[in-house]
């Protein structure tokens, strides 16, 4: 399976800014809403952190609503990956929104662009909008 040819990119966001525009002129991808998973930043403790943190990652971790979300957004995004490899495509559009950007989207999305990286060995662009990060996971096929 040649997968060199598609890059997926994958944004974290705030639903208060709006949805990532999908640049690639494609159109289409996912948008999924983390909203419905506990929210840490409603915590002092955790209110400057972001999902990239240990102790923000952690608190993800034990949440069993986080972890029935990502099974679920695996299972959908892996199925359109195989198929955009097996038919060719370049580009996927994978978002996730929360209230501020911050916490739970940005977990989500790290842990679906390594999942996928791994998995497929993809371009991954991975962008937390409202932390004003881009990372690259180059191909590896």
């Amino acid at each position: 399976m040649n997968s060199s040819k598609l890059t997926v990119q994958i944004t974290s966001f705030s639903y208060k800014r709006g949805i990532p525009q999908d640049l690639s002129g494609n159109g289409g991808g996912f948008v999924f809403d983390c909203r419905a998973i506990h929210n840490p930043g409603r915590y002092d403790e955790y209110k400057t952190l972001t999902g990239l943190d240990q102790s923000v990652i952690t608190f993800l971790n034990n949440e069993k609503d986080m972890h029935h979300f990502l099974t679920a957004v695996y299972a959908i995004t892996e199925q359109s990956v195989e198929q955009y490899i097996t038919r060719g495509f370049t580009n996927l559009a994978i978002n996730f929104g929360c209230t501020g950007g911050q916490h739970r989207s940005v977990y989500a999305a790290q842990h679906l662009a390594e999942q996928l990286h791994a998995q497929y060995g993809v371009a991954i662009n991975l962008i937390h909008r409202e932390q004003n990060i881009e990372q690259l996971f180059k191909a590896t096929v």
